[in-house]
Parts: structure tokens; C-alpha cells; sequence
């Protein structure tokens, strides 16, 4: 399961309001099913919090955010009782759309 929670490492959830503001900057290609703000960083979706605390910690330069697009089996959030794990990339985006991986799990 998960080693980190949103109470353990700060993370917070928005209101309705603030979600279509962060919305506007995300790639559509990029959409998933969550969308928060961490730090002034757009999160999309089923970010590992591990992916998270990187992008706190190296503030790539020009990257708004990270987004996990679909709903992969596996990531967090996601697991299955089976215990597949299906591959994804995690993707770093900028404010105009560019998308590079950030990081790959599964």
C-alpha cells in the first residue's frame, strides 16, 4: 500500500471553484479522474506521492505540474486485489502543453 498520506506530507484537496482553475492549465490529453494543487503545482489524477515530493525537491524549471493520465491499475488509489500492476509513465507538463516523462512505475 501506500507509504505516504496526504496528512503525513502536507497534501490538501480544493473546492470545486479552484479545481476548474487549475483544470484550465492541464493538457487535455492529460486529464484523469483528481486534479489538486501542491505547492503551486498542478496535480492530475494518480501522481505517486514519491513523484510529488520529487518535484517539491527539484522544481524542474518551466514544469507546472504532473498528471498520471487514465486510471492505470496499480497506482495509487488503484490497486486490485489480484495485484496487477499495469505499466504508466508519470508526465511533467508546462504551461504550454509540452509533456515529458517524469518518471516510469509498473
Amino acid at each position: 500500500m501506500f507509504r505516504y498520506s496526504r496528512q503525513t506530507i502536507g497534501f490538501s484537496t480544493l473546492g470545486f471553484s479552484e479545481v476548474l482553475d487549475l483544470v484550465c492549465d492541464l493538457p487535455p490529453e492529460l486529464a484523469s479522474c483528481h486534479t489538486t494543487e501542491v505547492a503551486g503545482y498542478v496535480i492530475e489524477g494518480h501522481v505517486p506521492a514519491a513523484d510529488v515530493l520529487r518535484l517539491l525537491r527539484d522544481k524542474p524549471a518551466g514544469i507546472i505540474g504532473l498528471a498520471v493520465p487514465g486510471m492505470p491499475a496499480g497506482s495509487p488509489g488503484m490497486e486490485v486485489p489480484s495485484g496487477r500492476r499495469d505499466p504508466y509513465q508519470v508526465i511533467a507538463f508546462t504551461a504550454d502543453g509540452r509533456g515529458r516523462v517524469f518518471s516510469r512505475h509498473g
